[in-house]
């Protein structure tokens, strides 16, 4: 037999079941790919990727409302490691921060006693990780120290807060979604409370909109039917409140910017989703279902492209994605082309059965890949979809008017290789290209496919069935039964059917569906077999019908144990098995019991009409197998020797020994042994009896008086030489029946309901439940346990040292005899299948994980095995290093160890395996930027060469998700489409005032012009504005007029008409002084969006260079920001100092120059600086080492050009080149 090896040790764990109504919104997946899940006042950390429960956190008295995981962008090192953070809140009002791994609280914060109604961790600073902010009801916003659990400060607000968003763009902005409307706050910060009370706008409710009266649209040309009910339906977004009649209820379900383009925001209504622009305040997009579609529960905006995943009432998630403004076919009728911002569906998974318990509650989408989605079912199911793109057209189907979605041409943010491995569906923006924008042309590309999106079920976790449960745990683990023993505990549902599960791993192993009806009771008759019994419901005569069932789990065979019998007869009350599992009593509510053999399945014996009524029934455990088996060896030794002869005895030593074990090991009764065993029982006057059987031979041993001291006797239990009764008043007896004494111990609990001794020879252990609870006594009177803080159901021994409870919440718990109901250590576990997770290493492990994956200088190929690598550590953590490269799937290994992948490649890529946010944002800029530089230089040498079209054009711009990182050309089609769409949608004057304030800002002034001449005459602002319409057109760019006009301007932003005087500077093509100023009152972000949008690089570079230092100043500490901005103006020298000596990130740092040494970019700064110095030998040696992109200025150097002073090079730039080179 293969020698198994067997996991004695079982950890303390709990299964979960159904969720409460409060758990709703508790749910989040982190970036650390876990999804944590409130189940009643315990927290479930989910696996994902293996659908396993790893983790399940105990210590809220009330049901958790909120979970979020802390964000994971900031830069990892030994002092700020990988670790698993996780905030709760739950409806008494009290937040715990969890160290997830360890299953214990950092901090327990407590402030109010009602619900937490929102929470969520600071990001935007590089200083503190540790800031959560909470809203505790009904009107506070606290923010807490989420690691000491001190309070930093609290403010109040007039309405009642139900939740808020942040802007994902400007950290200082956020929006408060209440009873109300809508409150924005302009000035948050987290070293001190918001000043005002924010900006209070009312939403007039958009149900009497004619989006749900109007049929749906016909199929023919879809936009229309779309376009007149968008037309109509003006959302009003006042700043006044609205009449009662107009707001009848804000029906709002959330609110949330949208993290993939700046300043929008989406308000989700059960039948619409309105997409708004906060410039505007004004809704530029409807995604609205008709009258027969299933409403929307929730919407998740995802940053990678602009894509919306909706969940629905019958638990469909549909991902839309947003059309592109340029449709070739639309693009004759102007008008047309830009509408509003349409929202195509491209993917929708299987919805579920929706019943009065079974309706999706909230669906998570994983943060790093956005290709992910879970669902949560109010019955403790998570479902897992994933997103997966399909090349190949699909059959045309013209009336839907979808435009195709192409997959992109890179990967990893690197444009592919002829032979490179890639996986498609890495994440989303790996799977969909970018949303196009008017004005540009569609990339024609050979390697771009259309793809379809489909979803795909690739995981499923269930919890328990609603309680009641009846659970037993299988005979307990034994010397002999030790090479094939499982852990299994039986659950008996109230629907019938028998959860089997594996206590090593807390999985279901089996479920068996036994009965039609509620499962009272389960016996176990050997390791993989057991009774269960069920009572139906009693008909008018009090009478149900009763089902025996034996099952046999490795064939999942049942059969009805009784046969024929058990319709319409007194319920059974419990079932007894012996101790060798011989014989088997059912004890019958009224009506006498019945005593059967299980190994024949035959009725030995029903009791007559006139037996006494049982209230409680034991086995003893001595039987008299032993000399049964010794008279039976002896008999057989006889036999053995009488047959052979003295010569050959010795060799009959060893085959009478063997015949011994044999006879030892198969399993007693197969023999035909039929031992002798007594039960005792108790009658309702509290008589005890003995009774004998042996065969089929029943005798009626002693009978012993009740003891006075009891009541009504509910329980008995039998171990060795004890005896324990347990009566209805809560009084325990004990028996010592060799010493013939008994002694009682009142406990004053109540009924006492079960009573069951600790498996192990010896162990005097006894488990009580009683009505209020549960606990463990010796038998020596010292008592452990507690009550708990939910109604038990029932119980059992799971080990010798733990007991299993199954308590009313619908969980199940293994717990230690004292009962605290504990989380365990991640890193004890024993899963089955191994988790891709670096964040439960140690904290020195998981860099060197992650060190491992990047770079393997010293190996010509690179290898996924750590111990090919010299590195002393102990082998425990290398074995567990080891285990996670094991555990990458196949499609991840093989990229990995393609020679193909370049490092920026590597980087991204491992930087979205450990779900590092500032990682994953630094390598995309960087990497983006170090490319289209290094391009860029080589067409301008191929230019000069003449020989053009050898190179690849420049490659995808950057996604507008990162908003003023993008490049100028494309972030001002960007601005135009926007505005235009400003412009359809404009509804007031006082949104075409901000239209043309925009337009002037871009540059189109006759289109400004336009509509300042719509204003009505009895504007008040008529004549100003006319007067302005004048101005534009008649600008001349003579000197005295220029003049006049800054002056103006100049005064205007002296006395505090910023926006207007930006606007004059703008007007006389004075932008870069427009951004000085706009800088020197503060406005940053402004000063950078028109640096973008209006200056020549030059210019723009030296605004967002003075924006970057003020980004790196102490008061602001957002240098992780600087750095990028920096990146997308090419500064790459800069930042390699930046992260090596003043943010000290070396690794980052070293794979950053290493990176720019490969496109040769640090070689060439270096040798312009050299030539400009005059030093001509020294520049041509490391424009050499430049490789293609140092050869044109090798040629400048050979035609003796050189020493002009071509790069004005500061100090610092001068010292960087001597670095960046070491």
């Amino acid at each position: 037999m293969i020698p198994y090896t067997v996991n004695i040790k079982l950890a303390a764990r709990t299964l979960t079941g159904t969720l409460n109504l409060q758990n709703k919104t508790a749910v989040d997946w982190g970036w650390q790919g876990l999804i944590a899940q409130g189940c009643h006042s315990s927290i479930l950390i989910i696996d994902p990727k293996t659908s396993q429960t790893i983790q399940v956190l105990e210590r809220h008295k009330a049901n958790v409302v909120k979970v979020k995981w802390s964000r994971e962008n900031y830069y990892h090192n030994l002092s700020s490691p990988y670790c698993l953070r996780l905030a709760s809140g739950d409806a008494s009002g009290k937040i715990i921060v969890w160290d997830v791994v360890s299953g214990t609280a950092h901090c327990e914060i407590q402030e109010h006693s009602k619900p937490i109604q929102d929470l969520e961790w600071l990001w935007t600073q590089d200083a503190s990780r540790d800031l959560l902010l909470a809203v505790h009801p009904p009107n506070y916003i606290i923010l807490w120290n989420g690691d000491t659990g001190t309070k930093l400060w609290k403010k109040s607000y007039a309405e009642n807060i139900l939740s808020f968003s942040f802007d994902p763009f400007d950290p200082s902005n956020m929006a408060l979604l209440t009873s109300e409307g809508i409150v924005f706050i302009t000035d948050f910060s987290y070293s001190k409370p918001p000043g005002s009370s924010g900006k209070k706008v009312y939403i007039a409710s958009p149900h009497a909109s004619p989006a749900h009266t109007k049929p749906a649209p016909a199929a023919a040309p879809a936009p229309t039917g779309a376009k007149k009910a968008l037309n109509k339906v003006k959302v009003l977004i006042t700043n006044e409140k609205p009449t009662a009649e107009a707001v009848t209820l804000n029906d709002c379900l959330q609110l949330s910017y949208l993290p993939s383009k700046r300043n929008h925001m989406l308000l989700l209504y059960p039948r619409e989703i309105l997409i708004l622009d906060l410039e505007l305040s004004q809704t530029v997009g409807v995604v609205a279902i008709e009258r027969s579609g299933v409403p929307f529960i929730q919407v998740i905006p995802c940053a990678q492209r602009d894509a919306l995943y909706c969940l629905h009432e019958n638990g469909c998630i549909t991902l839309r994605v947003c059309r592109s403004t340029t449709n070739p076919e639309e693009a004759a009728d102007p008008e047309q082309s830009v509408q509003e911002l349409v929202y195509d569906l491209r993917s929708q998974c299987d919805a579920i059965r929706v019943t009065k318990t079974v309706r999706p509650y909230r669906m998570v989408i994983c943060p790093v890949n956005e290709n992910n989605a879970a669902l949560m079912v109010s019955d403790g199911r998570v479902m897992l979809w994933e997103l997966k793109a399909h090349t190949g057209r699909a059959t045309p189907n013209p009336s839907s008017g979808l435009s195709p979605l192409y997959s992109p041409v890179s990967f990893c943010g690197a444009p592919l290789g002829p032979n490179q491995k890639k996986i498609q569906d890495l994440s989303l923006n790996s799977m969909i290209g970018q949303t196009l924008i008017a004005g540009e042309a569609p990339p024609q590309s050979s390697n771009q496919h259309e793809v379809q999106l489909k979803f795909l079920l690739t995981g499923l976790l269930s919890g328990l069935p609603l309680p009641p449960f009846a659970i037993r745990m299988c005979p307990p683990l034994t010397t002999k039964n030790i090479n094939h023993y499982q852990p299994l505990l039986a659950a008996g549902t109230s629907t019938g059917s028998v959860l089997v599960y594996n206590l090593t791993s807390g999985l279901l192993h089996k479920e068996l569906s036994v009965h039609s009806c509620e499962v009272r009771g389960i016996e176990w008759i050997s390791l993989t077999s057991f009774l269960s019994f069920a009572t139906s419901a009693p008909n008018n005569m009090g009478l149900v019908r009763n089902e025996v069932q034996h099952v046999d789990l490795p064939t999942g065979r049942c059969f009805a144990f009784r046969g024929e019998r058990g319709n319409d007869e007194p319920p059974i009350d419990m079932i007894k098995v012996s101790h060798l599992k011989q014989y088997l009593v059912v004890v019958f509510r009224d009506k006498p019991l019945e005593l059967w053999d299980i190994r024949t399945g035959t009725l030995l014996r029903e009791m007559a009409k006139n037996f006494p009524t049982v209230t409680a029934l034991e086995w003893s455990p001595s039987h008299n197998l032993k000399s049964l088996k010794k008279k039976q060896m002896a008999a057989r030794e006889a036999m053995a020797r009488q047959t052979v002869s003295d010569a050959e005895q010795s060799s009959v030593e060893s085959s009478v020994i063997s015949l011994l074990q044999d006879a030892e090991s198969k399993s007693e009764t197969s023999q035909g042994i039929s031992a002798r065993e007594h039960f005792v029982f108790t009658d309702t006057d509290g008589q005890v009896y003995h009774i004998t059987v042996e065969g089929n031979t029943v005798k009626d041993g002693a009978r012993i008086p009740p003891d006075g001291s009891m009541g009504s006797i509910a329980c008995i239990a039998w171990k060795g030489d004890t005896l324990v009764l347990g009566d209805v008043d809560g009084n325990l007896n004990f028996w010592d029946l060799k010493a013939r004494l008994s002694r009682g111990i009142p406990t004053h609990r109540g009924w006492v309901k079960k009573i069951r001794f600790a498996p192990g020879k010896g162990n005097q252990k006894l488990l009580v439940m009683y009505t209020d609870g549960a606990e463990v006594q010796m038998v020596s009177s010292m008592r452990i346990g507690r009550n708990v803080n939910y109604r038990i159901l029932d119980i059992d021994w799971c080990t010798s040292d733990k007991v299993v409870l199954a308590s009313d919440d619908g969980c199940i718990r293994v717990l230690e005899m004292a009962m605290k109901s504990a989380s365990y250590r991640m890193d004890e576990q024993d899963l089955t299948d191994p988790v891709w997770c670096p964040y439960l290493l140690l904290p020195r492990a998981a860099l060197t994980l992650k060190t491992f994956l990047l770079l393997q200088p010293w190996s010509g190929t690179f290898t996924m095995d750590i111990t090919q690598v010299d590195y002393s550590e102990k082998v425990e953590i290398k074995g567990l290093i080891q285990e996670q490269l094991n555990s990458l799937s196949n499609d991840m290994k093989s990229v990995l160890q393609d020679p193909e992948l370049s490092l920026l490649q590597r980087c991204l890529l491992v930087s979205r395996l450990f779900g590092d946010e500032s990682d994953l944002h630094f390598w995309t800029v960087a990497s983006h930027y170090l490319q289209s530089f290094a391009q860029s230089r080589q067409l301008s040498v191929s230019a000069a060469e003449g020989s053009e079209g050898t190179h690849p054009p420049p490659q995808n711009h950057l996604d507008i998700c990162h908003d003023v990182l993008c490049e100028s050309s494309y972030f001002q089609k960007f601005q135009l489409d926007r505005v235009h769409l400003q412009e359809v949608k404009r509804s007031s004057y006082e949104h075409t005032k901000k239209c043309a304030d925009q337009l002037l800002l871009l540059g189109q002034t006759d289109r400004a012009v336009q509509l300042l001449l719509e204003t009505s005459a009895d504007n008040p602002s008529y004549y100003c504005d006319s007067l302005k319409a004048c101005l534009v057109t008649t600008i001349t760019s003579s000197g005295p007029s220029q003049s006049t006009i800054k002056l103006v301007a100049t005064n205007m932003i002296a006395n505090g008409k910023l926006a207007e005087g930006v606007q004059l500077l703008c007007l006389i093509d004075k932008a870069a002084d427009a951004c000085r100023y706009l800088q020197t009152y503060g406005e940053w972000n402004r000063a950078a969006w028109l640096a973008k949008v209006r200056l020549s690089p030059a210019e723009s570079s030296d605004v967002l260079k003075r924006w970057a230092e003020h980004l790196c100043s102490p008061q602001v500490n957002q240098k992780s920001k600087a750095i990028l901005v920096l990146l997308s103006l090419g500064c790459f020298q800069k930042v390699g100092e930046m992260l090596h000596s003043s943010m000290r990130h070396f690794d980052r740092a070293a794979l950053f120059i290493e990176a720019c040494l490969k496109y040769g970019a640090a070689f060439l700064e270096y040798a312009r600086l050299l030539r400009a110095l005059g030093l001509r030998e020294g520049a041509a040696l490391w424009a050499s080492r430049a490789g293609g992109a140092g050869e044109q200025l090798m040629e400048e150097l050979f035609r003796g050009e050189g020493g002009g002073p071509e790069a004005a090079v500061s100090e610092e730039e001068a010292e960087l080149g001597l670095e960046g080179t070491e």
